[in-house]
């Protein structure tokens, strides 16, 4: 799976749990040394970083015997290097949603066709429900590969009429995941099981013809079956780190979810408006709700963050995904590909974008500067902390909404030594962005912080690995 959220070990499980670090150096030399001994010398280079573990992940469930492999596509699916798998026991393609625009397309058209290149010739295939043109893209994709595909049932077909199914993930889109899941599950073990006895109640796929048409659905629903014991105890107890997670400390609780969609942020909207807004509110105090954001690659950062103005917060922090400033000592989560300004730039332009919205939303009278580049905020002076970016300007600032250059120094300043696991902010200097030192303020008086970490799994990778140290093991 990928990608990881504090160690690259996580990507290759066994059993749930990530190679250990010797199985890891082990495997991973072996194949960087037959790589380098069977190059061809023409094009001298080494399989980039994704590819290399893609092979690396192959080799070691070779190796350690695995009896099943469940592996996760990388970007797409079609030209992705994990779809060298000729034969499969059995295909799954969940909910869809925009993302990688540049490599995939810019419609669910174009991404449904990338996500259908994964079907193979008579090997199974599911998917959940999706927008019609979509799926009838992925059904057009199954006929061109002659791969039978079906449409899951919705989880309560599972449910029967007297026990309702626990799903150890928050979440109501999580309830197509875990119908998904329990098609994939059902295939495999009917697989493994053959001709033999097969558990009670496990459908068998046959009933349905491929390409028949169920009551106007372009694609043939799936029998419902009734789950095994074992089954109902798996989804009861999936934990996924860094998906609509909790982690409550004294008066301050963090919201965790790797959301960096349209849809993924729509579902975590849900997600923490019932989990953490529904709550009551302190009797003893203010409650103050904090936003911690960033976003990567080619997404629109402008669609995202307006979905996430109806959970009306208080401050807005953007900062880049690296947990400090220098990050040679976490090489686990340097990305060679971003630098440091411009990860800051372009959290200075999600600010901007921030103010802007809540300026549209409620008339209020934020202002920032024209669009700025991060290269003249970097060099320390007498007149600026090093806690936080003050960009240049000829009045102050109103808008509640900062931007740190690492992750150590957001988290503090929300914090505000409340979270025993952080150390209190650092002083800010001659000169402090007016709403740090008010929100100081704010944030150390208040009866309960609730913050929502989203918009990119690395950057609730970089949040675990502080706030959980024991994860960096």
């Amino acid at each position: 799976s990928s990608p990881h959220l504090v160690q690259v070990r996580e990507r290759i499980r066994i059993n749930g749990q990530p190679i250990s670090k010797e199985q890891f150096s082990k495997y991973f030399w072996l194949v960087y040394n037959r790589l380098e001994e069977t190059k061809d010398p023409a094009r001298a280079s080494m399989p980039a970083y994704f590819r290399f573990l893609t092979i690396m992940a192959f080799h070691v469930f070779l190796q350690e015997k695995v009896d099943l492999a469940v592996v996760e596509v990388g970007i797409g699916g079609a030209y992705d290097c994990t779809n060298i798998i000729r034969a499969p026991v059995v295909c799954g393609v969940s909910s869809l949603g925009i993302d990688h625009t540049s490599i995939l397309g810019d419609t669910m058209e174009k991404i449904a066709w990338q996500k259908g290149g994964i079907f193979k010739p008579g090997v199974p295939a599911f998917t959940v429900a999706q927008p019609e043109r979509p799926l009838e893209v992925l059904r057009d994709r199954a006929r061109e590969r002659k791969c039978p595909l079906y449409l899951c049932p919705e989880l309560d077909a599972f449910e029967g009429d007297h026990r309702a199914l626990e799903l150890g993930l928050a979440g109501t889109h999580q309830r197509s995941n875990a119908a998904l899941a329990l098609q994939l599950a059902q295939t495999w073990l009917q697989r493994r099981r053959g001709r033999g006895a097969r558990p009670p109640g496990l459908g068998e796929l046959k009933e349905v013809l491929p390409g028949a048409t169920m009551a106007g659905r372009p694609v043939p629903l799936a029998p419902a079956f009734h789950p095994t014991d074992a089954m109902i105890q798996g989804l009861r107890d999936t934990e996924w780190l860094g998906r609509t997670q909790v982690l409550p400390r004294g008066a301050v609780t963090w919201y965790l979810d790797g959301a960096h969609t349209t849809s993924s942020i729509q579902a975590c909207v849900r997600w923490f408006r019932q989990a953490a807004l529904q709550q009551d509110k302190p009797h003893d105090g203010s409650e103050v709700r904090v936003l911690l954001f960033n976003a990567t690659g080619d997404r629109d950062t402008a669609a995202l963050l307006k979905l996430l103005l109806p959970c009306h917060f208080d401050y807005a922090v953007f900062c880049p995904n690296f947990t400090e400033v220098s990050v040679a000592n976490n090489a686990d989560q340097q990305n060679f590909n971003v630098t440091l300004e411009n990860a800051l730039t372009r959290c200075l332009e999600n600010q901007r974008t921030w103010t802007r919205l809540l300026e549209e939303k409620g008339g209020q009278d934020p202002w920032l500067p024209t669009p700025l580049r991060a290269r003249g905020l970097l060099q320390p002076t007498p007149t600026r902390g090093t806690l936080l970016l003050v960009p240049p300007a000829p009045r102050p600032l109103n808008s509640p909404a900062l931007v740190f250059p690492c992750l150590v120094q957001a988290l503090r300043w929300v914090a505000q030594g409340r979270d025993p696991r952080l150390a209190a902010p650092a002083p800010m200097g001659a000169h402090p962005h007016p709403a740090a030192s008010s929100g100081a303020v704010v944030l150390r008086d208040a009866a309960t912080i609730r913050v929502l970490v989203t918009g990119s799994l690395h950057l609730v990778g970089g949040v675990l690995r502080l706030l959980d140290p024991a994860l960096s093991q």
